[in-house]
This record gives structure tokens, C-alpha cells and sequence, in this order.
């Protein structure tokens, strides 16, 4: 059920009536169009299949793999291992990830994201809850939330999508507003680890009115791609300081480590 409250306060209503009016004009032109590869636009036999030049650029992420964030291992490890990374610094998350942020999963998420290919979400959330397991069992779905500037700007938050995409396919509950962004931070491309969590520091918070989606319930943060990861951190200790009994993580790519 979709019932655990969803928030739609957060989205502008103008940002709302923009992106119904491209999800029909997309579903318009699916009846006269044929369906397109997410990737590179080439003629497909289906919707959401990727064709044959593009499919061989997907990079899947299996076991083994670090039993925090999902970074995969290149040799076999013993069930729970971790990486070195969050054996150093331990995450307040599980994460998982389907893809590599790379090839055709990477044209995918930016055709998401900057493209306006919004009709992508329910593909690409086929993938993710298979990569989710278990962390998707009885959890509500949070997006990571983007600063209402950027949401202004772009018309929609691509995580959002992505998230009642899942909803509809797991019939999880989903909670749009539960996280707020209410600081607009600097790109952290090029930054050290302390940099990225003094940029994101005070980011994101359970607004009091919301908390009662949060308290005493597990949550799955959905976001199209993981990269350092530090988002996802901010994010899940924000959830964590409002109750939440525990954080997983689900994005369509993930960066992997060299």
C-alpha cells in the first residue's frame, strides 16, 4: 500500500502540473513513436530495453561485494565483508546499486536527470528493486531531496520519480517530504572528505510535521546515482536523528572504487 504518508508538500505546484504535462506529452508520443533505446535513442523492440550496442556497456553489479555500500569486491570474500573504506569510516547505511555508473547506465541516469526522460523511472526501478533485496522489505521509500532552487529550476527531482516508481512496483509506502532540503550546498567535485561533510553539514532535515513517517520505521533512500557517497550519509544521519530504526540506500548507478 502507498498509505505511510505521502508527502507532496515540498514540490511546487507548478513543478507538479510541468511534470504531469511531460509525462503525457512523453505518453503521447509513445503511441505514434517507436520505443527508443534509454541510452542511446536507437529503435528497440520494447520500452525500457536497451539495444544491442548499448547492452554489452552495462557493467552489473553482483556478489561478492562490501556488505555496507555495495562496492564490488574483485575476488571472492567471506559473507559481511567489508571494503576498506568503511572498514576505516563505517556508513550509517547499507547501500546497493544495480549498475556502475558507466556505459550505458550512465546515459540512462543523465537522460534522467538532464535529459527531461522522465518515462525512464519505471525501467530503472525494475532494476534497482532487484538490487535492493531485502532492504526494500518493509521499509518506507524517502527520496533524496533536492533545494527547492534546483527543484524550481529543473521542474522535477529525478529521485522523486525514481522513488514512486518503486513505490508502484514494491507497493511500498512512500514518503516524498519526509527530508528536506533546506540548504543549497557548492558542488563537491574535487573536495576531501571533511570538505564534503562540512559542505553538506546541516543539509537536510526531517521537518517536526513529518517525523511521524520516519520515527520507528526502517527507511530506503532512493537517488538515481551514489558517487562519494557522502549525500547519502547526511542524509541518512538526518533520518536517523528523526527515529529512523535503520537506512538503506538504493540508486540505479553507483561509482565504483578504482
Amino acid at each position: 500500500m502507498q498509505g505511510g504518508g505521502i508527502g507532496m508538500a515540498g514540490e511546487s505546484a507548478a513543478a507538479r502540473i510541468a511534470a504531469t504535462v511531460r509525462r503525457l506529452a512523453a505518453g503521447a508520443l509513445d503511441l505514434v513513436l517507436p520505443p527508443r533505446c534509454p541510452a542511446c535513442g536507437t529503435i528497440v523492440d520494447a520500452d525500457g530495453v536497451f539495444c544491442a550496442g548499448c547492452w554489452p556497456t552495462l557493467d552489473f553489479i553482483t556478489p561478492p561485494m562490501c556488505a555496507a555500500c555495495g562496492d564490488p569486491f574483485e575476488v571472492p570474500q567471506p559473507a559481511g565483508a567489508l571494503c576498506g573504506a568503511c572498514l576505516a569510516s563505517p556508513p550509517p547505511y547499507v547501500a546497493r546499486a544495480p549498475f556502475a555508473y558507466a556505459g550505458a547506465a550512465r546515459a540512462a541516469v543523465l537522460a534522467l536527470k538532464h535529459g527531461d526522460r522522465q518515462h525512464l523511472a519505471p525501467m530503472m526501478a525494475g532494476h534497482m528493486r532487484r538490487a535492493a533485496g531485502e532492504l526494500a522489505e518493509g521499509a518506507t521509500l524517502v527520496p533524496v531531496p533536492l533545494h527547492r532552487w534546483r527543484l524550481w529550476r529543473r521542474g522535477y527531482n529525478q529521485a522523486a520519480d525514481l522513488a514512486r516508481a518503486l513505490a508502484q512496483a514494491t507497493d511500498a509506502p512512500l514518503a516524498v517530504d519526509a527530508l528536506v532540503r533546506r540548504k543549497a550546498t557548492r558542488p563537491s567535485q574535487g573536495m576531501n572528505p571533511a570538505e564534503r561533510r562540512d559542505n553538506l553539514r546541516g543539509a537536510f532535515v526531517v521537518p517536526p510535521g513529518r517525523r511521524a513517517q520516519v520515527a520507528g520505521r526502517r527507511i530506503l533512500l532512493v537517488d538515481d546515482v551514489l558517487t562519494t557517497g557522502a549525500t547519502a550519509a547526511a542524509c541518512a544521519r538526518a533520518l536517523r536523528r528523526a527515529g529512523a530504526v535503520s537506512v538503506g540506500v538504493v540508486s540505479f548507478a553507483r561509482v565504483v572504487r578504482a
